[in-house]
């Protein structure tokens, strides 16, 4: 069947040369089945859509659903020449990002000098202290139980864990140059996120230690043999790993806005998001998802092994085995207490549109003092540990 065309409208003829119109419509298709098209991203376009065509009175079951007495091709150039200043707009707002900028902290000159002489001195304690402990563990065959095994894992990573974070910031400190790649940016993240969920595994994995040591002390040995150990530890390490990799593939997936400056010294996933041209609601999702897997979950696990551990240690026949019990458990419960304890002032703390000053500090709290304050933790509040550090390092380096 022919189509017919108004009098005032001429079918042009198209050349092989000529690219066809970008316009992602059928004319086969009703107005109806195309009043949100692909290209839609924001709310407000979709409502000037609508209204367009509620004015124009589109929406009609008169020739192919366009207006009256005007072909699709008119009504579709129409449209185009409405919609051109929307796109443009937005491929002026979505820019290809190579670096971003790390604020960091207002400080002055003299008082970023001091940041610097202080974030080296805690990142020479943390990682001199946690190096101490691997050592002193591998060394001394009194300590090559599982708790210690899984104390040496735990050093390794808080000195991981300080390791992404301080030293980039020391050298923006120092040399005034706060830019940082999209690529180093990612890498910040993924590794700092992967620490964050492993080490929150391997508490959880200390407090099952403990909780088998003290409520089943016969089957103790048998339990957490070599080969159960290792298997806890390589789950620890890797358990978080594909799920930080996705959140962070995502994060860096979005397009962003002209804007490159994190208002953050280090990349964090919350600032960043704050700079995306488009919809996160599937990363805050994801994140969510993350902190409850990750965080919840193991935070339940040691809230129950100590509810046990507990109840066991309060029905002892002697104070004397109680306070041994205790002391064992001392030096994990305050570790976890100072990494939940950061964790939730940092994450649920109001936070506006812009990252606030407030929320650097607690960032830069949560990152530094579990990680400074573990070595002096468990070597201050566990014998076999300072019996250990006399004999292998004490004596040794004592002229006699």
């Amino acid at each position: 069947m022919m189509r017919h065309f108004p009098r005032d409208v001429v079918p042009e003829a198209r050349e092989e040369n000529n690219p066809p119109p970008s316009i992602p419509f059928h004319t086969s298709s009703t107005c109806r089945e195309q009043r949100e098209p692909p290209f839609v991203q924001k709310g407000h376009l979709a409502e000037d859509i609508l209204k367009h065509v509620e004015e124009r009175k589109v929406i009609r079951n008169i020739q192919h659903g366009f207006t009256k007495s005007k072909s699709c091709l008119t009504n579709l150039t129409a449209f185009n020449d409405k919609m051109n200043p929307y796109e443009e707009t937005m491929n002026l707002n979505q820019t290809v990002v190579t670096e971003f900028l790390l604020l960091g902290f207002s400080a002055s000159p003299e008082q970023q000098i001091l940041l610097f002489v202080a974030l080296l001195a805690i990142y020479l304690v943390t990682v001199l202290g946690n190096l101490l402990i691997i050592l002193v563990t591998l060394m001394d065959p009194s300590l090559h139980t599982s708790m210690y095994f899984f104390l040496s894992n735990l050093s390794a990573l808080e000195m991981g864990y300080i390791s992404v974070t301080v030293p980039k910031m020391m050298v923006s400190l120092i040399s005034g140059d706060k830019h940082i790649t999209l690529v180093g940016c990612a890498v910040q993240m993924c590794f700092f996120l992967c620490f964050g969920s492993t080490e929150s595994s391997f508490l959880a994995t200390m407090a099952y230690d403990r909780y088998v040591a003290i409520c089943n002390p016969l089957y103790y040995p048998m339990i957490m043999n070599k080969k159960v150990c290792v298997l806890l530890a390589v789950t620890s390490w890797t358990i978080g790993i594909p799920a930080q990799v996705v959140q962070t593939g995502l994060v860096f997936s979005l397009p962003f806005c002209s804007s490159k400056e994190i208002n953050h010294f280090f990349c964090d996933p919350a600032p960043l998001l704050l700079l995306a041209c488009a919809d996160t609601s599937i990363n805050e999702t994801l994140t969510y998802t993350i902190v409850i897997f990750f965080g919840l979950v193991p935070f339940a696990l040691i809230l129950f092994s100590y509810i046990r551990i507990i109840a066991t240690i309060l029905i002892l026949p002697s104070d004397e085995g109680k306070r041994k019990s205790f002391s064992t458990c001392s030096s994990h419960l305050i570790v976890v207490a100072l990494f939940y304890g950061s964790g939730i002032l940092l994450y649920l703390w109001p936070q506006p549109n812009e990252f606030p000053e407030n929320g650097k500090l607690l960032s830069l709290f949560y990152t530094l003092l579990p990680a400074t304050l573990n070595p002096f933790i468990y070597s201050l509040r566990n014998r076999d540990l300072q019996t250990a550090l006399k004999r292998n390092v004490w004596y040794k380096m004592t002229p006699r």
